[in-house]
């Protein structure tokens, strides 16, 4: 079956930016205060209508780049571009408030350290080439823009508040460094994270894939073979009753043909499992719905106790009916064969995060945590032979992924077991399943 396609984990380069324009919009907000405090609290004469020209610029471009993040393919130059902006624009801050003497120039240090962990070597040593420049050109303005009191700190009182100003420019430099970098290796190991369950996603598809392939080619091959098993057997007793053989043997001539009938049951039960979800088409299912047809041909449904709210009854889930129903009944038969016939096991419906929630509870023992941590792959059971083959939680949890849910156990030694299949609720267009 083809589920709908996934959404793609955000790339690299689109992580970088966005995490950078938050930065931006932190040391917007900061060199406008260090802007104010300087002209309006120290009483320096900064161009204080031209420096926030330059500052409402600067916000302008992270508003206009935030707008074009959601439309256009992002990549390394993106951002190399978009620091070589902030260079440019800094140097112009940095010409109008004392130039060298500014202690703020580590601010181009802040740069060529972001550059260095988002750019690729290229656009990295461009920037370093810029910064260089343009940190030289403010001793060629620095006599041309003259800030009185700053540009030429000629006793000992300016010197203090050039020194100071140094410490608050570190400080700043620092702390915003330290931020970006913990915040965008945060990010890509959430990336990192994304990717791997993709991968386990797709892994489980392959098997569910190559499960249904083998299942069809076994009860293809052996179909015919176990036939000729049971009409053979048949003919046989029939022609030993007529002959007045012994019971004895007649009894073992019929426990051929159940055990060929157990070997159909078998093939017809893998090939039901593994094959079920491929070939259906997307449906819109009501919730309500979707819990009558999974009791439906149960076995001990009597002792289901549903809890289902009427206003999520006509709730909807997208995706195949009949494997949908399948899982659920597959969950609650678990359930039912881990409980004490004197227990009940619960069904309830819950609304949640994004879509609805299935809980089937039992009344059993409980797993233990090793029992627990491998439940769900393909083939483990715990079951008596002849109960099962360990292939329902594995092909629940791969269709509730593919569907955009997902299945959770929780159990605790002596209360039991809870199965919580999440699936998302709605009405997007019906999508068909190619096998």
């Amino acid at each position: 079956m083809t589920p709908p396609v996934p959404t793609e984990p955000a790339s690299r380069a689109r992580i970088n930016l966005e995490w950078l324009l938050r930065l931006r919009w932190g040391l917007l907000l900061g060199q406008a205060l260090v802007i104010a405090l300087a002209a309006y609290g120290l009483e320096l004469a900064l161009p204080v209508p031209v420096l926030a020209a330059l500052l409402g610029l600067e916000a302008v471009t992270n508003l206009a780049v935030r707008a074009w993040l959601g439309r256009a393919r992002v990549t390394e130059g993106t951002i190399g571009k978009l620091m070589l902006w902030d260079t440019l624009v800094l140097t112009g801050l940095l010409a109008l408030s004392g130039g060298t003497h500014n202690p703020f120039t580590t601010l181009y240090l802040v740069n060529v350290a972001l550059g260095t962990v988002l750019l690729p070597a290229r656009w990295m040593w461009s920037l370093l080439g810029f910064t260089l420049m343009a940190f030289g050109s403010l001793f060629l303005l620095q006599d041309v823009v003259l800030v009185p009191g700053l540009s030429r700190p000629d006793h000992a009182a300016l010197m203090r508040l050039h020194i100071n100003g140094m410490w608050v420019a570190f400080a700043v430099a620092a702390g915003f460094i330290v931020y970006f970098v913990q915040r965008v290796t945060r990010a890509l190991e959430e990336r990192e994270q994304e990717l791997a369950q993709a991968r386990a996603q797709h892994a489980r598809r392959e098997k569910v894939a190559s499960l249904a392939t083998l299942a069809a080619g076994a009860a293809h091959e052996l179909s015919t073979p176990l036939s000729t098993i049971a009409v053979v057997s048949k003919e046989v007793e029939r022609a030993l009753t007529v002959a007045g053989t012994s019971e004895a043997v007649r009894e073992d001539l019929r426990l051929i043909r159940q055990q060929v009938d157990r070997c159909r049951d078998v093939l017809v039960q893998m090939s039901a499992d593994a094959g079920q979800t491929t070939g259906e088409a997307f449906h819109p299912m009501p919730l309500g719905r979707l819990v009558e047809d999974s009791l439906s041909e149960l076995s001990g449904v009597e002792r289901v106790r549903v809890e289902l709210p009427e206003e999520l009854s006509a709730w909807r889930v997208q995706g195949p009916p009949r494997a949908l129903a399948r899982v659920v009944r597959g969950l609650v038969k678990n359930a039912l064969q881990a409980s004490p016939p004197s227990r009940s096991v619960e069904l309830r419906v819950l609304a949640g995060r994004g879509g609805a929630r299935l809980e089937v509870r039992d009344g059993g023992a409980g797993m233990p945590a090793e029992i627990l941590a491998r439940a769900g792959e393909p083939f483990f059971t715990t079951k008596a032979p002849g109960e099962g083959m360990g292939l329902g939680l594995f092909l629940a949890r791969t269709l509730a992924e593919q569907l955009g849910g997902s299945l959770e156990l929780r159990s605790t030694p002596g209360q039991g077991t809870v199965a919580s299949l999440a699936l998302p609720v709605g009405a997007p267009p019906a999508t068909e399943v190619a096998s």
